[in-house]
């Protein structure tokens, strides 16, 4: 059990340093703004980088690579509708949203008669 309480204290250092790195990386970014803007940018991406480096020795950033992992295989897996699918689908949606403006726009028509027939406005 100490030794869980130490690997959570290790890990909390660990993503500590690395958010401070990361933070300390952007801050530089803006505050040397007179410098090559790819400079700046190169040296976030490095920074970023061994940042995340040092966040994936955590188990929160094992855990983390292990569900990106895992994701990436569920993605594979997806079937994508052919472009005739996605035309008849998004056709049909078209549809439907035509024909439903037009019923609500005659039920705004008939409300407004039905209103003005009530409150004696119509003709």
């Amino acid at each position: 059990m100490n030794t869980e309480t130490q690997a959570s204290g290790l890990d909390t250092v660990k993503l500590a340093v690395a958010l401070m790195l990361l933070g300390g990386a952007v801050f530089a970014f803006y505050w040397y703004a007179d410098q090559s803007l790819l400079m700046r940018v190169l040296g976030l991406l490095g920074v970023a980088a061994v940042s995340i480096l040092i966040a994936s020795q955590t188990a929160l950033g094992r855990s983390t690579w292990s569900f990106i992992g895992s994701t990436r295989t569920e993605v594979r897996k997806v079937v994508w509708p052919t472009r005739a699918e996605t035309t008849q689908t998004a056709l049909a949606v078209l549809f439907v949203v035509v024909l439903m403006g037009v019923v609500l726009w005659l039920l705004d028509m008939f409300l407004l008669w039905a209103i003005r027939l009530l409150t004696g406005q119509g003709g």
